[in-house]
């Protein structure tokens, strides 16, 4: 159902508020799904694999990340990471080869990365297949980067929210 509704909207098939929309004017028997799915591309979630990723860090009761911000310094534009934990200056990429496959888009991947890290962000990487099989290895690694993030002065990154 994520998947359904994060192409839908990331393509411009259907505007969120529309499907919004359409499910409050339905029935709310059997809508649990697709009311989920929803709220998570209303929050910023873009994918199967980032809705995956909020989901493992709301059952760890990890602090919840802001999710595809956009970071400034200043007014110069760094990244907008699929996680971003402001206080700890910690970013996540779900990085899945459907989407860096290619030589051109992992040489982006690489670039964004080094963007982060020149302005002092931690970026942790993840993929989908580390979320489905190792979410233990994945939390606590999240975990203790967020704990070190948490003893460092907070960088003076802008983030703004993600826009549908």
């Amino acid at each position: 159902m994520r998947g359904i509704v994060a192409d839908a909207v990331q393509r411009g098939l259907c505007p969120l508020d529309r499907l919004t929309e359409e499910l409050a004017a339905g029935p709310i028997r059997g809508s649990a799904l697709l009311r989920q799915a929803l709220a998570e591309v209303a929050g910023g979630a873009r994918s199967v694999a980032e809705g995956d990723f909020l989901l493992l860090i709301k059952r760890a009761r990890l602090p919840e990340p802001m999710l595809n911000p956009r970071l400034f310094a200043g007014e110069t534009f760094i990244a907008s990471p699929d996680c971003w934990w402001p206080r700890a200056g910690l970013a996540a990429e779900v990085d899945s080869r459907e989407w860096h496959l290619s030589p051109g888009d992992w040489e982006q991947t690489l670039a964004r990365h080094r963007r982060m890290t020149g302005y002092g962000i931690t970026v942790l990487h993840v993929t989908p297949g580390q979320i489905a099989r190792e979410p233990t290895a994945v939390i606590r690694d999240l975990a203790a980067a967020l704990a070190a993030g948490r003893g460092r002065p907070t960088l003076p990154i802008i983030a703004r929210p993600a826009t549908a």
